[in-house]
Formats: C-alpha cells, sequence, structure tokens
C-alpha cells in the first residue's frame, strides 16, 4: 500500500480557525472526520495522524508552527518516514484560484505564498503534489488581511461543498494519479 504524507498549511490556534489561509487545516480535518482518522498525536511541530483512505495509507499533517515556518515540521515529517517529495501532497489556500474551485499542481513556485516558500526552502526542491483550495483575491485591499479574515457568511455556506469536493478530488489524486485528478477537478465549479 503506497504511503502519502497529506500535509494541510494554517496558522495554529482559535483566532485563525476560519480564516481563508486556514483552508489547508479545514480539508485535513474534515477529511480526518470523513475517514475516522485523529490528527491529535503532537510530534514534527504539528499534529498528525496516521490511516488508509482510497487505497493508500496515509500520514495526516497540521503544522503547528505557522504558516511561514511550516517547512520545518514538513521536513521533520519526511526524514522520520522516509519518504520523498514525490509521497508528499500540500493542501493549501490559493489567492489566484476564484472562491469554490480547486486546483492540482504538480512543482512549480510559491507565488508569494509563504508557507510554500518555507517547505520549498526547507525541503530543498519543489517536486511534490498541490491541492490548492481557491480563495479567490480581494477586490481592493491588502492580501496580508484578506487571507487572515474569515470567510464571508456566504462562503461559510458553501464551504461544506468546497472542502468534500477537495476530498473527493484527494481522492482521485489518490486511486488515480495527478492527471486524472487535474482534468476532472481543476476550475471545477463546486458551489
Amino acid at each position: 500500500m503506497a504511503v502519502k504524507l497529506i500535509v494541510g498549511l494554517g496558522n495554529p490556534g482559535p483566532k485563525y480557525l476560519w480564516t481563508r489561509h486556514n483552508a489547508g487545516f479545514m480539508v485535513i480535518d474534515r477529511l480526518a472526520a470523513m475517514s475516522g482518522i485523529s490528527v491529535a498525536r503532537k510530534n514534527f511541530a504539528g499534529l498528525s495522524g496516521e490511516g488508509a483512505y482510497a487505497g493508500s495509507r496515509l500520514l495526516l499533517l497540521k503544522p503547528q508552527t505557522f504558516m511561514n515556518l511550516s517547512g520545518r515540521s514538513v521536513a521533520a515529517a519526511l526524514r522520520f518516514h522516509k519518504l520523498s517529495l514525490q509521497d508528499l501532497v500540500v493542501i493549501h489556500d490559493e489567492l489566484d484560484v476564484p472562491y469554490g474551485r480547486l486546483k492540482v499542481k504538480e512543482g512549480g513556485g510559491h507565488a508569494g505564498h509563504n508557507g510554500l516558500r518555507s517547505l520549498v526552502q526547507e525541503l530543498g526542491g519543489n517536486d511534490f503534489v498541490r491541492l490548492r483550495v481557491g480563495i479567490g483575491r480581494p477586490v481592493h485591499g491588502d492580501v496580508v488581511n484578506y487571507v487572515l479574515t474569515n470567510f464571508s457568511a456566504e462562503e461559510m455556506a458553501a464551504l461544506p461543498s468546497v472542502l468534500d469536493g477537495a476530498i473527493d478530488c484527494l481522492g482521485l489524486l489518490l486511486r488515480e494519479g495527478v492527471s486524472s485528478a487535474m482534468s476532472q477537478y481543476n476550475n471545477r465549479e463546486l458551489t
């Protein structure tokens, strides 16, 4: 059975719970609830859990280092489990994808995302799969403030559909690979 490290990016603490920047944490929490995997063990400077889903053995991780230091947690988990970058799937918020859509991507830059910047720096490469959860860009105003604000009431109402779509996409990615997930989910409307 294939082993995959599935990382959700976010910021720890109740203050950030429903912020756009915590989309990765939200997907991990939803996956954990649906698959019966407890993500409560404290190690790798994060919260982790193990279990099976979609024919793979999953190691779920929510770094508790704050977004800009996420790479430390992920690098420690990869080293401990003797996994490569090809065994890593990172779930994160994405400004360049509209709310209610996903985009699967393999490799690439960090596009100003501090969590991805930390990962690339700590891991020494960018050859991992990303499941990008669209949060859209603010019409005007500061991007930093935007990602750290809570989803709007309208967005919160649609959030279960977005999270379920992300779980379905991840399942397809695990069963059939990146190409299938990209062709079926990239820019598909989930709300």
